[in-house]
Parts: C-alpha cells; sequence; structure tokens
C-alpha cells in the first residue's frame, strides 16, 4: 500500500502537456487503418523538463509512451529569479527559437510549444520568438539544445578568475 502511494505523489508532481497529436492512415485492403503520434512535454515546476514523442494505434498508449519517454529523459534548466539567465538562440535543423530572460510580472510571452516547456519547467517570466520551421517536434528540440547550451553562473565565474558576487553585482 505504501509503495502505490508513493508512486501518487511522484506522478502527481509532474506537470504533463500534450503539445501536438497527429493522426495518420494507412490504406489497406479492408479500408483504413489509423495510428497515432503524441508529443509532450513534462516538467516539475522546479527546472526539470523533458520532453517525448510516441506512437502507436490507440492515443491513449501512445500519450503514455511519450510520456514515459519524456520522464527519461529530463534535463535540468538553470533559472534565476523566474527566468533564464541570459539570452540564448537554441537550433535545431530549419528551426531556430530565440530566448531572452525577461522582467518579474512579464509572463511567458512565447508560442505553444515553447510555451509549454516554459510553464512545465517553472520559469515564469521569459521572452521567446520561434524563426525558421514552426514543426512542433523541431521547435521543441532547438529549445532544448538552447536550454542545454545556458552557461552556469558557478563554472563561467571559476573560468574568469571571479567570484560568483562579482559576476551577478
Amino acid at each position: 500500500m505504501e509503495r502505490r502511494d508513493r508512486d501518487d505523489r511522484s506522478r502527481d508532481a509532474y506537470i504533463e502537456k500534450l503539445v501536438k497529436l497527429n493522426r495518420t492512415a494507412k490504406v489497406v485492403k479492408g479500408g483504413r487503418r489509423f495510428s497515432f503520434s503524441a508529443l509532450t512535454v513534462v516538467g516539475d515546476r522546479s527546472g526539470n523538463v523533458g520532453y517525448g514523442f510516441g506512437k502507436a494505434n490507440d492515443v491513449t498508449e501512445a500519450i503514455r509512451k511519450s510520456i514515459d519517454k519524456a520522464k527519461r529523459g529530463m534535463i535540468k534548466m538553470p533559472i534565476k529569479n523566474g527566468t533564464i539567465p541570459h539570452d540564448i538562440v537554441g537550433k535545431f535543423k530549419a528551426s531556430h527559437v530565440l530566448m531572452k530572460p525577461a522582467c518579474p510580472g512579464s509572463g511567458i510571452i512565447a508560442g505553444g510549444a515553447v510555451r509549454a516547456i516554459m510553464e512545465a519547467g517553472g520559469v515564469t517570466d521569459i521572452l521567446a520568438k520561434s524563426l525558421g520551421s514552426r514543426t512542433a517536434v523541431n521547435v521543441i528540440r532547438a529549445v532544448f539544445n538552447g536550454i542545454k547550451r545556458i552557461g552556469d553562473a558557478r563554472v563561467t565565474s571559476h573560468n574568469r578568475g571571479k567570484t560568483l558576487k562579482d559576476m551577478w553585482g
């Protein structure tokens, strides 16, 4: 009984957002056979966020697969005062996503896929613009590319030979 309660709490800790659900049809002798693909974002609102892409013949199974993949591939997003520490451009194939820190109270100024990632990750203030291709999967991969490239303040200050207080003022 304890294990089930613990599993319920761990499931409730994550925010799961369905970004895109796609239906494809394969024409066979008896008619059309449908299959589904789901793209989801999972986060804990404290900096951990992941995305997953799942395919199946049933909608619920596709969503479940994508959520499982998202939980397995979570990364840590650096957040400073509810926003990202500095400007960054994430790139993946033809998708570019420009992300800028915003003043407190600005909110999440971003499109669908980027907004889902930022809400799930716990970012409260950010400016983002999707440039180039706007395919949902590629936009999400571009955002994750940008998040991975955000510099850590401690590492940067150490490399420059300064203290953390000198860096941030």
